[in-house]
């Protein structure tokens, strides 16, 4: 049996390629975007990719399952849950496909996949077991948990009310995932775990860095089980803390639900004449994301410019900063360009109309007398100011960081939530906006701005200034 996992780092996601050596048949589980990644590793590995399968109908990304349909490749989808969270894009179209309940069985060669329902997460959720008969055994080895367990946490299952907008789901989502979680306990301890994310999804809120694990030690470590003795416990534990998910979330439960756009191929977007920069300055209707480092953008950027610096949390700030509708330019080097456009599209933002180069874009700022900049505090130099009458403060961290202290007086919207509601910024005083590390503040800064207000962004110890509030 073939096995491989591959992952995503900006968004912490795991994809899986499972092949029967015999026969040169592939399954793809929960694919993204981009699937040309996995017919380049089924090539190399001989193999021909003849499914594609999700655990579910994904919130943080668009999947790839739909991309996979158009190519040919026969998809599999959940068929289980209410009739909210139906595939509507797959049922009753002409791609090749089957939907799937739970104890049905898809056959990848001699390989045995097992759909499993395991709702809470969301009502339709499967995981699958594999079974590789070929080799001769005749139980599984280990199961695709997709977002049902992960190496250390469990799959939140808040999502659909707090990022589909559903009401009074929270609740009873988590008591069902309670329930569901017995199936997992009644599972052979030896069988691994093959989970859809890891550390830094926010698809769960204690996840590991760990890429695997088993049933066995899940069941003694994991956290979020440890404290599934009741269902009273269980419900309190795994739904207190949780993040507040990127703006984005809800537009991918939507898209992958009613069918994401077909690309058929990764976009590439023409450098564009620098000259356009006259008509992006202010414009709030096109989204100019700038992705240079935070030095660089806070000493001069174009007015309007949104900061989404290309690391870890680029999917996630341009998510909830850009809407669907908007046109992107990109300020970024060449080299770099397939990176970033691979991250947008997975998020759904495909009308990627052009990029600047940072060499050119600099030099038109200086050359214009363009560039705006943000000031940079820090709160071991100039801490006393938040607490003066001339200055609103902005925490941006998560409700459940600002309510274990924050500074007098300070307004608190989390910085994935912030386009959401920018219009409760009311004040015409100067802001400072600050997080814990700077990162977040930095980002959430930059879109005050664009809003037109007075802006400066503060990091370092905050602690200190709490006791003073």
């Amino acid at each position: 049996m073939f096995f491989r996992q591959i992952f995503e780092p900006r968004l912490a996601q795991y994809a899986y390629i499972i092949g029967c050596q015999k026969t040169g048949e592939a399954i793809v589980i929960d694919p993204m975007r981009d699937v040309q990644q996995y017919f380049d590793i089924a090539e190399k590995e001989k193999l021909n990719i003849t499914a594609a399968a999700d655990t579910h109908i994904h919130a943080d990304y668009i999947s790839g399952l739909r991309e996979l349909a158009e190519r040919g490749v026969k998809v599999y989808a959940s068929d289980e849950g209410d009739a909210d969270w139906k595939y509507e894009w797959l049922i009753g179209s002409d791609y090749n496909y089957e939907l799937l309940k739970d104890d049905s069985v898809i056959m990848v060669g001699n390989i045995e996949i097992r759909a499993i329902h395991t709702p809470g997460h969301t009502p339709e959720h499967l995981i699958f077991s594999v079974t590789d008969k070929g080799g001769g055994a005749d139980r599984p080895m280990g199961i695709a948990t997709g977002d049902f367990v992960f190496v250390g946490d469990v799959g939140r299952p808040d999502l659909l009310e707090s990022a589909a907008g559903m009401k009074d789901i929270m609740k009873p989502s988590a008591q069902t995932l309670f329930k569901s979680l017995e199936k997992f306990k009644n599972m052979p301890e030896y069988m691994q775990v093959w989970p859809g994310h890891g550390a830094g999804s926010a698809c769960g809120k204690a996840l590991g860095a760990v890429p695997e694990s088993t049933v066995g030690y899940e069941l003694r470590f994991n956290a979020s089980l440890k404290e599934a003795t009741t269902e009273d416990n269980f419900v309190n534990f795994i739904l207190e803390g949780q993040p507040e998910p990127p703006l984005y979330f809800a537009r991918m439960k939507r898209d992958n639900k009613i069918g994401p756009a077909v690309l058929g191929k990764l976009p590439v977007p023409e450098k564009a004449d620098v000259s356009v920069l006259k008509e992006l300055a202010g414009n709030r209707e096109v989204a100019l994301i700038d992705t240079r480092e935070r030095k660089a953008f806070m000493d001069g950027h174009l007015q309007g410019a949104i900061f989404s610096p290309l690391d870890k949390q680029f999917n996630t700030t341009a998510g909830s900063y850009v809407t669907e509708d908007q046109p992107i330019y990109l300020v970024i080097d060449e080299e770099r360009l397939e990176e970033a456009v691979r991250d947008l599209i997975n998020v759904g933002l495909d009308d990627i109309r052009g990029y600047i180069p940072v060499a050119e874009y600099e030099e038109w700022l200086q050359a214009n007398s363009a560039a705006v900049s943000i000031p940079h505090l820090n709160f071991e130099e100039h801490g006393h100011q938040l607490l003066t009458d001339d200055i609103h403060v902005l925490d941006v961290r998560k409700a459940s960081e600002f309510s274990e202290g924050h500074v007098k007086g300070a307004q608190n919207i989390p910085h994935t939530r912030l386009l959401d509601r920018i219009d409760e910024i009311k004040t015409d005083k100067k802001i400072y906006v600050h997080c814990s590390a700077g990162g977040r503040s930095a980002v959430a800064a930059a879109l005050v701005q664009r809003y037109g207000h007075e802006v400066a962004y503060v990091d370092g110890e905050i602690a200190p200034w709490f006791e003073k509030a």
